[in-house]
């Protein structure tokens, strides 16, 4: 199935093989440096699981929702979380799958590294 795309958008794909330029180079330390916070990347990992509230990941992660809430502020200016609006309540969700697998396989890393198992193929 050919995904639809306006007049200024571009098709995403799920591998971009090109060499990265300064541009990119500069967005994707930005990236790394929002993950370099521990609650954050913990906030994005249960984030991995669907979307959720300022309270609900306050509670997931142990942090209070002022805490929470700074930080789901920085991610979202980084453009790495969504917020939509239901009711009363701000729904947070990750920006696409790529930041999605980012999370997940450098959690899996560590999780080889904290376990001491072996590197896959």
């Amino acid at each position: 199935m050919e995904q639809q795309v306006g007049a200024n958008e571009v098709e995403a794909s799920l591998d971009h093989d090109a060499a990265p330029d300064a541009t990119r180079l500069r967005h994707g330390s930005h990236i790394f440096s929002m993950l370099a916070e521990p609650t954050r990347l913990e906030l994005l990992w249960h984030l991995t699981n669907g979307s959720a509230t300022v309270g609900e990941l306050a509670d997931r992660v142990s942090a209070s929702r002022t805490a929470v809430s700074q930080h789901l502020a920085k991610l979202r200016l980084a453009g790495l979380v969504d917020v939509t609006r239901a009711g009363r309540h701000q729904h947070y969700s990750l920006r696409g799958g790529h930041l999605a697998r980012l999370v997940r396989e450098g959690l899996n890393h560590a999780d080889h590294i904290a376990t001491g198992e072996g590197p896959h193929a």
